[in-house]
């Protein structure tokens, strides 16, 4: 696998009031769910500020493919959940999304930033 082929992401998002015990909530259960069903997802981390009103999503997948795959879950498991709790504030897409992927991820809103150049140790 090369990491030439990776999407990935930062999302930052704004907690809702009286909405961080949900997040919490849904946050582990994402984090299972796509831990076990999602193979191609290769990093899946949450972070909260410390005052619980910002939260930070790193997601790193495979490729394109893998991405299409965690969308479409997310889509159909917990998107209106999250988009109940988070306000979504920015979100940058890095990598190189074929046409479809960019297109999906569009629809949320995405900033893309197709790679210049480096590597991820580990990987050819």
């Amino acid at each position: 696998m090369s990491a030439e082929n990776h999407v990935y992401w930062v999302l930052e998002g704004g907690v809702k009031e009286g909405k961080l015990d949900e997040l919490k909530s849904l946050v582990s259960e994402m984090v299972q769910a796509t831990k076990e069903s999602e193979p191609g997802a290769l990093h899946y981390e949450f972070t909260l500020s410390e005052d619980g009103t910002r939260c930070h999503v790193h997601e790193r997948y495979a490729d394109s493919e893998a991405t299409l795959t965690h969308l479409k879950n997310f889509g159909e498991n917990f998107a209106g959940r999250f988009m109940d709790a988070l306000d979504i504030k920015r979100f940058n897409v890095y990598g190189n999304p074929d046409e479809t992927a960019t297109k999906a991820l569009s629809n949320f809103g995405a900033a893309f930033m197709p790679s210049l150049d480096g590597f991820v140790r580990g990987h050819s």
